[in-house]
């Protein structure tokens, strides 16, 4: 049943991310002025999509909590490091909350870094969902991909 439910929801957002536009996010500073960043590759269905699929892997094989991400909403930006001389790897710090299967809405986290894999090409995604991280991989609530 889950496998269906995530199959189902990977279609409609590779369905809704090629018909909407970019996600826009905001941070307010100082005296009610805000920035606002574009969600970018944050907000991409292929993104997104990986994680749905990934987290019912993870959870299958190692947190056996029966979980599966229903949605992914409320992505933004929260850095970009661009690539240099001296960081061959551009890095983009993202944010986003999850509606898991059980109603439950719980923070998620992720970085999408690019190039990488073999000579370069591709992108590597590693994600983190609040309060289901019990050997703390990325730290205390996820801190290392904030």
């Amino acid at each position: 049943m889950t496998r269906t439910l995530a199959a189902t929801l990977l279609i409609s957002l590779s369905l809704a991310g090629a018909t909407a536009p970019g996600a826009i996010a905001a941070d307010y500073i100082g005296n009610g002025q805000a920035r606002t960043y574009n969600a970018g590759v944050c907000g991409e269905a292929s993104v997104l999509g990986f994680i749905t699929s990934r987290f019912e892997y993870r959870d299958a094989n190692y947190l056996h909590a029966n979980l599966s991400i229903a949605e992914i909403r409320n992505m933004g930006q929260s850095r970009q490091e661009f690539r240099d001389e001296t960081h061959l790897v551009e890095r983009e710090y993202c944010y986003a909350t999850a509606v898991m299967t059980d109603g439950e809405q719980r923070a998620l986290y992720y970085l999408i870094e690019r190039p990488w894999g073999f000579a370069g090409v591709g992108r590597s995604i590693e994600f983190c969902v609040g309060g289901l991280d019990p050997w703390y991989v990325y730290g205390a609530y996820c801190a290392s991909l904030r």
